[in-house]
């Protein structure tokens, strides 16, 4: 573990930006900020130098996941503009940057969006990326990875309002997936807000409805258990299931976590509002 006054800081911007994403490949990190106009940063792992490289200044754009899909193709995905298609930002990790013009995107119904709470509502096994929303629907879209052809995938989970519905998705592979989420403004709430796939995403079946610790902001299949054990992460829990999202334990009543991820098979990483946990997991 490093050393704990072994740390370094930078500030991005003069002005008061909020972050909710990180994305990273081999030498870089990437971070966009939410609300207009976004400033996406390019920050180099060991200098920590960093530059603004694109500019979204479209009024509506509000940045909820950003995540490399390989080293060279990384994708954010914003609220949508005022035509209601998907808005989409590649980068190639160097030096091109492109804005995916609408043309040929999916439509989201009026008041359909996404949820920055963690950054994980892109997931990508295999040759699919998939991309959940929520609020007035709560679905599942799925490409490949030239992100020419798209479906769109209905789901049985909360949906209706504009704090429900799937916040975040996580794929062990081309067919098993799990989803999460729920209302973050009655956390307690536990129906219909965990769904796993066995078919890639097409079909969706709910899981623990009524029997779960409440709404999650994150969730994230443990390496190499078969896409059996699942970690996740919500405002007043870290939860596991050992039966792929069918049955869960409480872990921890920790707060104000809202994201994880795993270093390797027995440590998970948990971040929220202002501290970072290690947590040990056999």
């Amino acid at each position: 573990m490093a050393n704990p006054t072994d740390r370094k800081q930078i500030q991005l911007s003069e002005k008061e930006l909020q972050f909710r994403t990180l994305a990273q490949n081999g030498r870089y990190f990437f971070t966009v900020n939410i609300e207009s106009p976004a400033y996406f940063f390019k920050i180099d792992k060991k200098t920590l130098s960093y530059k603004v490289v694109f500019q979204d200044t479209v009024k509506t754009a509000f940045y909820d996941a950003f995540r490399f899909i390989n080293p060279h193709l990384g994708l954010a995905f914003s609220d949508p503009s005022d035509d209601l298609r998907l808005r989409l930002v590649l980068t190639d990790g160097n030096k091109k940057w492109m804005k995916i013009c609408p043309a040929g995107l999916p439509v989201l119904v009026d008041g359909e969006a996404a949820f920055a709470a963690s950054n994980t509502n892109i997931s990508s096994a295999g040759k699919y990326i998939w991309m959940a929303t929520g609020g007035k629907k709560s679905r599942i879209f799925r490409t490949q990875r030239n992100l020419v052809k798209w479906q769109v995938f209905d789901t049985p989970f909360v949906q209706g309002t504009s704090s429900q519905g799937i916040y975040s998705i996580d794929f062990y592979d081309e067919k098993k997936g799990i989803a999460a989420g729920g209302d973050y403004t009655r956390q307690n709430e536990n129906t219909d807000n965990i769904a796993t796939t066995s078919d890639g995403g097409e079909t969706w079946q709910i899981q623990a409805s009524g029997v779960n610790a409440g709404y999650i902001t994150c969730v994230k299949y443990r390496p190499g258990s078969r896409g059996e054990e699942v970690v996740a992460v919500g405002d007043r829990h870290v939860s596991f299931s050992r039966d792929g999202g069918r049955t869960w334990t409480k872990l921890s009543d920790e707060r104000d976590l809202y994201t994880a991820g795993w270093l390797d098979a027995h440590t998970l990483v948990l971040a929220g509002k202002n501290r970072i946990l290690r947590m040990k997991i056999e």
